[in-house]
Parts: structure tokens; C-alpha cells; sequence
């Protein structure tokens, strides 16, 4: 067989990363190194791939017949159903692996807010002392929505149990019997029924992929249900939230305020008004950074890897029906 690669600037094992790739494929495979921004070149070692690992363009895929196994190391998978519509592949990913970052991002976020600290930072100095302190919260006894409970969810519930939250609360399409690690939620709505769940939460947190039925969701309806005066933090995806009913929400104090690692425009273009705005904390996108991230994925590949071969199941595994 032959394995490809597929490296970025994102995702660029080091030296022991790659003795670790090459123990994986052994002399039986061919394992090829190939960077996704020499595009050509790129395109034409994915056509010629049986395994393609790493960051994955969608449009390199569209001639890469031979392909039986993808795995991708984003958590995303934004243009492959649509590529890999009616084909034989099987799609893998880093599902649950993304999640401890993500979850410590979305708590970095979140304590920005209720703590005071972007208004300390924005405008330093002691004449914020009383302002900042009429301003704050402590989040025991608070309610937490989790939109999308899968591993960022997990991982943000567990977080909120430490932080003594009077419940979390959860929203998911798939079933609660078909759910693992549930002890950290109180209940589970469907999507259907998430007007509910948001009426009842101070913090909104959405962790849910972008499909067709979550791209803005958060709309006017969905922040004329949430709970006067709660705090929205997004590092899910930023089209799950329409820009205009946020900033409206935003703008007349609907909302306490929002932390977004990601936003309605990926990248927020650097003059747009919610970099500025006193009652918003973002950061660039950058939630899924973690010094064990290539780790993980090496090994999440490797050990994926040994069960390609015997034919046995793979951790991991993206419907792409169902887009996660």
C-alpha cells in the first residue's frame, strides 16, 4: 500500500513523529511525505495514494481513485461528504482528541469574561478597580448548555463539574443510549427542543460541528431564547452563528457576552467591530493548539493503522451523512 502524508503548517511531525510513521508502515508500505502547499505535486501523490493522513484538501481528493482510507487530523470535515459522496472510503479523524483543548479554551474564554480580565487588559489602570468588581460572576451554582456533546463536550462538562456548576446540560442529535461518559450531565435535549435548554442556561457553550442543519443555528430566535444577560462561548464552528442576530444580541444586552474563538467570518476580517466591542473576548482561532496535538494524531493513526490491516474497527470513524 501506499501512505501519504499530507503535511502543513499546521501539522508537521518532527523527527521522532516520523520514525514513528515509518515503524507504522514498515517495509510492506510506501510512505510518502507530501506538503499540501507545493499543490501540484501534492495532488498527484494523493491520486497514486491506498491511505491518505494528515491535513487533507478536499479538492485533492477528487481524482484519487485508489483511495480506501482517509484520516484526517482536523476536527472538521468541511467539503469531504460532498467529495466522497457514493465512494468506498472510509473516513477516520481525531474525533475526542481536539477536545481538552478546546474545552480549556472555551474556560479561558469564558473567565475572561466573568473574571474582568479583557477589560483589565483593554483598559489598564485602578479607575477599573469598581467597575470590573460590579461586572464579575463566579460560576458555582451557575448553568451550563453544552451544544454538542461530543468529545470537546465531554471534556467541557468534566471542567464544569470542577468549577461546582449547579447543573450542565447538554444538546445532541444522537441518543442518550447511545452515548458514553454521561455522568457529568444532567439531561440531554434534542435539537429540536434547544429553545428549552437555552432558556434555562447562563452560559451557552457550542461545540457542534458545522453541517447543513447547524450552519446558523444561532439565529434571532435562538438569542430571543436564550436566558436574559447569559454569556454565549463558541469554539465549535463559526457559521453555526448568524453574525447580524449576534451583534444585535450583543448590542442591545441581550446577552452579557460572548467569547468566540471562532466567528460568523473565519478570519474575522482585523476592523470588524467585534475585536473592539468591551463586552467580547476572541482569540484567532486558535482553540485546537496543543503541544500533544501531532502526538496524539500520530498515534491515533498508527494504532488506526494496525486495524486497517486486520481488518478490524477503527476509532474514530466520521458518517459522512451525518457530517461528525
Amino acid at each position: 500500500m501506499r501512505i501519504v502524508v499530507a503535511t502543513s503548517e499546521f501539522f508537521q511531525p518532527d523527527a521522532a513523529l516520523v520514525e514513528q510513521l515509518r515503524d507504522a508502515a514498515g517495509a510492506r508500505d510506501e510512505l510518502t511525505f507530501s506538503d499540501i502547499a507545493a499543490r501540484e505535486e501534492h495532488f498527484r501523490n494523493v491520486q497514486s495514494a491506498d491511505i491518505l493522513f494528515g491535513q487533507v484538501v478536499p479538492e485533492a481528493l477528487l481524482h484519487a481513485h485508489q483511495l480506501r482510507w482517509i484520516h484526517t487530523v482536523g476536527a472538521a470535515i468541511e467539503g469531504l461528504p460532498e467529495v466522497l459522496a457514493g465512494r468506498r472510503v472510509l473516513l477516520t479523524g481525531e474525533k475526542g482528541n481536539v477536545g481538552p483543548p478546546l474545552a480549556e479554551q472555551a474556560f479561558a474564554l469564558l473567565l475572561a469574561l466573568t473574571r474582568g480580565v479583557a477589560t483589565a487588559l483593554r483598559e489598564p489602570g485602578p479607575h477599573m478597580r469598581m467597575p470590573i468588581r460590579e461586572r464579575q460572576w463566579e460560576l458555582a451554582d451557575r448553568v451550563m448548555a453544552v451544544v454538542g456533546y461530543g468529545g470537546t463536550g465531554r471534556a467541557l462538562a468534566r471542567r464544569a463539574r470542577g468549577f461546582e456548576m449547579a447543573s450542565v446540560l447538554a444538546v445532541d442529535p444522537e441518543p442518550i443510549s447511545s452515548m458514553t461518559n454521561i455522568s457529568n450531565i444532567d439531561r440531554v435535549y434534542r435539537p429540536e427542543d434547544i429553545d428549552a435548554c437555552l432558556g434555562l442556561a447562563d452560559i451557552v457553550v457550542i461545540c457542534a460541528p458545522l453541517t447543513g442543519a447547524t450552519r446558523h443555528w444561532f439565529n434571532r430566535e435562538r438569542f430571543a431564547a436564550m436566558k436574559p444577560g447569559s454569556i454565549l462561548i463558541n469554539v465549535g464552528r463559526g457559521e453555526i452563528v448568524e453574525e447580524e442576530a449576534l451583534m444585535d444580541a450583543l448590542g442591545s444586552g441581550r446577552l452579557f457576552g460572548a467569547g468566540l474563538d471562532v466567528a460568523p467570518r473565519d478570519p474575522l476580517p482585523a476592523d470588524h467591530p467585534l475585536w473592539r466591542m468591551p463586552n467580547v473576548v476572541v482569540t484567532p482561532h486558535v482553540a485546537g493548539g496543543s503541544p500533544l496535538r501531532m502526538q496524539r494524531a500520530v498515534a491515533n493513526f498508527c494504532a488506526n493503522l494496525k486495524c486497517f490491516r486486520q481488518g478490524t474497527p477503527l476509532n474514530g470513524v466520521i458518517d459522512l451523512q451525518k457530517g461528525f
